[in-house]
């Protein structure tokens, strides 16, 4: 499979991914696969109460020593395999959750898309306008009739999500039946409003801002990846720099978190790992006999990107997507994009 052809089927997957998993984000609670009923005061999983045992530990029914088993096994434990999970997914590979699953960075992603047909900007705060080609050479062109529809998607899935959170929080049935029926409760009803208007407001003006700074998620996995000179990154090719000349900054463009990604490490604080820069960049050099000058790279070839960070201008390593390729297997450039 050629460059183009793999960076092309990689987007499909990861777009196909966020997808699925904002079904998921969406159906979770209707299924009882996680949320949190304060009605009950407990966690529901898979369909089971998941409690610490505390109420029986008060009404005299459960020993201390039930108690401590109970809170290791159900408490400390899950939260130390998630927190910790968490850490050294993040720690080696980034944001990767954030640009492959997030059902928040796939809206963002979205309206980027119809906010470009209305505006030929991703951001309403972008100084300069995206060319009308994209680096496969697709063409997309304004049209500011395109306004109400961004508007209305921003609504949407600002009130798909202030409904999803509250089903996160009490009984989905309940809150679909009173929905239907128009019964919600004062507070159901204050909760909603209060939450699709701040929706509204962060989808159309600030969703950016939101990933960048405002999402605690977020954040927490870009500490562990700076903690990291070796973790996966979008290395650029500074020995073939030139080869750009030709191109009008087609990774910015594309960057759904309105970063340059053939800067440093850590002017990338806010990356996702999209990989849509290195998907342009290949587009672009299609032609090129030395390929794309952006890609992933991670141990040795990372230290790189990384060192730039502290004024450092180490060696451009010799591979640039692993340490070493094995010995006696010469990297081919049919290789070379899987």
């Amino acid at each position: 499979m050629n460059r183009v052809a793999y960076s092309t089927r990689l987007q499909r997957r990861r777009l196909g991914l966020q997808a699925g998993f904002f079904i998921l984000f969406v159906l979770a609670p209707v299924l009882d696969i996680f949320r949190i009923d304060l009605n009950l005061n407990h966690l529901i999983f898979f369909g089971h109460d998941w409690t610490l045992g505390l109420d029986g530990f008060l009404a005299g029914r459960t020993g201390a020593a039930g108690v401590a088993l109970n809170l290791l096994l159900r408490g400390f434990i899950p939260l130390a395999v998630v927190i910790g999970g968490g850490v050294w997914l993040s720690w080696k590979y980034g944001r990767l959750y954030c640009g492959w699953l997030c059902p928040h960075f796939s809206v963002v992603e979205l309206l980027n898309r119809w906010m470009r047909r209305a505006s030929a900007k991703q951001s309403l705060w972008d100084r300069r306008t995206i060319p009308p080609h994209d680096p496969d050479g697709a063409v997309v062109r304004t049209d500011p009739r395109y306004w109400p529809l961004v508007v209305v998607l921003a609504i949407f899935f600002a009130g798909l999500w202030a409904v999803t959170l509250l089903t996160y929080l009490l009984p989905p049935s309940e809150i679909y039946r009173n929905l239907w029926q128009g019964a919600l409760t004062r507070n159901q009803q204050i909760f909603l409003i209060v939450a699709t208007l701040v929706f509204s407001m962060e989808f159309l003006f600030a969703r950016h801002l939101f990933c960048r700074f405002g999402c605690a998620v977020g954040l927490f996995q870009s500490l562990a990846w700076m903690a990291n000179r070796r973790a996966m990154v979008i290395g650029f090719d500074r020995r073939r720099a030139q080869s750009c000349s030709s191109c009008a900054s087609a990774c910015e463009h594309v960057c759904p978190m309105r970063l340059k990604p053939r800067t440093i490490k850590r002017a990338m604080f806010a990356c996702t790992q999209c990989g849509r820069c290195a998907a342009a960049c290949t587009h672009v050099q299609a032609g090129n006999p030395a390929g794309t000058l952006l890609q992933w790279v991670q141990g040795a070839a990372a230290l790189e990107q990384t060192g730039r960070d502290f004024g450092l201008h180490p060696a451009p390593p010799a591979y640039r997507t692993t340490d070493a390729p094995p010995q006696g297997r010469p990297r081919s450039a049919a290789n070379e994009g899987r």
